[in-house]
């Protein structure tokens, strides 16, 4: 198994998805071949612009392909940031859905071509999003689970410590919560 393990949290020492995402490597990497770990805080990708877009063999992006298609496992260690996910994490995102590479446009719509990668979500989220009104404002989960199917992920399981903004007692539930679905993945 090759694992690409990527990290969005900027709160580096403090992060829960930083927690929880090496938490799941952890977990689950006993069978890797190879880990890449990406930290997209202290080693930002620069945003996408017209030249990158548009540029067929731009380094950066042929980098980061490689290791997405190699992988058969990601973790993915984000918090939620204003309703959605951060913009390190975007960046990452905007570079590897490319048309002709990670899916084509067909006649009967777009078609992934990344198929058969499992995908473990560490989310972080100061407040309960997943349940209730606040289930509308949840930007972060929806998203990611769009982009990834685009490009032929489905198989994706979030586990989210959600409320740990919400006073000490909340937040050691929260991450109780998040420990014990991390503890029963093979």
């Amino acid at each position: 198994m090759n694992l690409l393990h990527l990290d969005s949290g900027i709160f580096l020492e403090q992060s829960v998805s930083r927690k929880l995402s090496q938490q799941i490597v952890d977990r689950i990497s006993s069978d890797a071949d190879t880990i890449v770990y990406r930290d997209l805080v202290t080693a930002p990708i620069p945003h996408l612009d017209a030249e990158s877009l548009l540029a067929n063999n731009e380094p950066l992006t042929m980098q980061l392909l490689d290791e997405l298609k190699a992988a058969d496992t990601i973790v993915i260690g984000t918090p939620m940031y204003n309703f959605t996910i951060p913009t390190q994490l975007k960046a990452w995102l905007d570079r590897v859905l490319k048309a002709g590479v990670t899916f084509n446009y067909t006649e009967q719509g777009p078609k992934g071509l990344l198929e058969g990668k499992k995908v473990y979500i560490a989310s972080g989220r100061g407040g309960i999003y997943s349940e209730g009104e606040a289930a509308a404002m949840d930007h972060q989960e929806s998203y990611l689970r769009q982009a990834l199917g685009f490009i032929g992920i489905t198989d994706v399981q979030v586990i989210r410590a959600e409320g740990v903004n919400l006073g000490d007692e909340p937040r050691q539930q929260a991450l109780a919560a998040a420990d014990e679905v991390i503890a029963e993945l093979i």
